[in-house]
């Protein structure tokens, strides 16, 4: 058996990371999840496979609480408030009841599961197991929906975001209730003022120290501009310790934070949103990694019937029937837009975190649960992570991308108010002249650059303009530009506009 230690765990550590995002990029072509991927190379590197021994689930904790803080934030961050406002409610049922629902249903799917697979497991224990993988994966919704580009309608993917951001309290203090009433600890009554203290202090805590954290950054002059990003980062853990040591839920005030940060103008904020983005997938990384080393391969297939058994039960008919109650009182999302919500409600990083909780306070049963847990999360991945896309074109609730990557490579900041687009030359736009000077473009409109092949031009009023050129356009009047664009039928590309 071998063992971590100061030597090699820094020659190990590389290794794996980069052996997982070398895997990564040859299994996007098979669409498969990179986040399965590098749970397998920390199964791979475990115990049961070149032998490396780690068995610390206080250590996973702490892992974990890191780097659910700083995804959480990068979440945030890049959620645009205008998006998640008309989906607010929606968006928080979805985080606190149908969190709960999920659980009980499953919950009680467990309880008359565990006889026939025979486990002895009591009714709050079967809860307990319910409410550790109840709420949807935050790494694993905001990895998959943006690495896959989908231009979702109906709002559905800030209405994912938000809840995946925002249900890991309600997931936690079920957990945390429900080991205590397992132990012994804990009543009704403390149970209820430990829910409403987490959500009350947690949200007011990120909203507060948010706001405290975008008027220091503009406050405080550094010679670096680099400097900016280390600064959040700093701020991120701070915010999620005394949010803690106040009683209130520290995941939801990083996500908080992040909105209120990504909302605000901040000095070099587009090079810190590109650096907590880099970051961001360094934890993914680094979790996943973790969490593959905790489990052991061979007891997956001991709980392979139970676990293969509830994630059915959980995709079938647990989290649409949670979704569905959810949103009966809410009529701006069709039926295939909640059927997708619910397939979508991916398990990963965050469920296997909370099933350590009952391993260090020692339950019965502790470690089986771990154990599905993790089988289940590889099911989720594998079958609704693989799917993402593929699922939203079949229920049709996805647009052609519009935003996706430029070929300029060229960005505008955030001072200067003007939006930058992408219009490829085609036969329509070519009917109204082949030059610059005769194209019917709207005033206030310069074309900044022109990509033709693989070569790039700054163009002239006479420079002629051929079918498949790339012109990249800056423009003071956003939808002016959609106007014509439409009437002469260009095809355009979005690439951001600063308000």
């Amino acid at each position: 058996m071998r063992h971590f230690t100061p030597e090699n765990i820094l020659l190990i550590g590389s290794a794996m990371l980069l052996t997982s995002i070398v895997l990564s990029k040859a299994g996007s072509r098979f669409g498969i999840p990179s986040l399965l991927l590098f749970l397998c190379v920390g199964m791979f590197m475990g115990s049961d496979g070149v032998g490396y021994h780690f068995e610390s689930a206080g250590a996973t904790q702490f892992i974990g609480m890191m780097a659910l803080s700083v995804i959480l934030f990068s979440g945030g961050m890049d959620t645009k408030i205008s998006e998640i406002r008309p989906v607010a409610a929606q968006g928080i049922v979805l985080a606190t009841v149908g969190v709960a629902l999920t659980a009980f249903f499953t919950g009680g799917f467990i309880y008359a599961a565990c006889g026939f697979f025979g486990y002895d497991m009591s009714f709050a224990q079967s809860m307990l197991l319910a409410a550790v993988m109840s709420s949807t994966d935050s790494a694993s919704v905001f990895a998959l929906l943006r690495s896959k580009g989908l231009n979702l309608r109906e709002n559905l993917r800030p209405t994912l975001e938000l809840e995946s951001g925002s249900n890991d309290p309600m997931a936690y203090v079920l957990t945390v209730i429900l080991i205590s009433f397992i132990k012994q600890d804990a009543d009704f009554l403390s149970a209820l003022e430990t829910f409403f203290l987490q959500l009350c202090v947690g949200a007011a805590a990120g909203f507060l120290l948010g706001k405290l954290t975008v008027k220091f950054a503009n406050k405080i002059r550094l010679d670096s501009p680099s400097i900016y990003s280390v600064l959040l980062v700093g701020c991120v853990f701070l915010i999620y310790s005394l949010t803690d040591r106040l009683w209130g839920n520290g995941y939801l005030a990083v996500y908080i934070a992040g909105l209120v940060v990504g909302a605000s103008p901040m000095p070099r904020k587009r090079e810190t949103v590109r650096f907590f983005d880099g970051f961001a997938w360094l934890w993914q990384i680094v979790i996943f990694l973790t969490l593959g080393l905790l489990v052991n391969p061979k007891e997956l297939l001991d709980v392979a019937g139970l676990g293969l058994s509830v994630a059915v039960f959980m995709i079938v008919l647990g989290r649409p029937l949670s979704v569905f109650i959810s949103l009966a009182p809410f009529r701006n999302f069709s039926a295939k837009a909640r059927l997708y919500i619910s397939w979508v409600g991916l398990r990963g990083a965050v469920p296997i975190i909370f099933a350590t909780y009952p391993l260090t306070a020692e339950v019965p049963f502790a470690k089986t649960m771990f154990n599905v847990v993790f089988f289940i999360t590889i099911v989720s991945l594998l079958f609704q992570g693989m799917t993402v896309a593929s699922s939203a074109k079949f229920l049709k609730v996805s647009n052609p991308n519009k935003n996706a990557p430029s070929d300029f490579g060229v960005e505008i900041p955030d001072e200067i108010k003007a939006a930058l687009s992408e219009i490829e030359a085609d036969e329509n736009l070519l009917k109204n002249g082949d030059t610059l000077a005769r194209l019917n473009l709207p005033q206030q409109t310069l074309v900044m650059l022109i990509r033709r092949n693989n070569s790039y031009f700054i163009p002239r009023g006479d420079t002629p303009i051929k079918t498949g050129d790339k012109l990249l356009v800056l423009s003071e009047d956003d939808s002016a530009l959609d106007d014509v664009c439409s009437k002469l039928g260009i095809s355009r590309l979005s690439l951001g506009k600063n308000s």
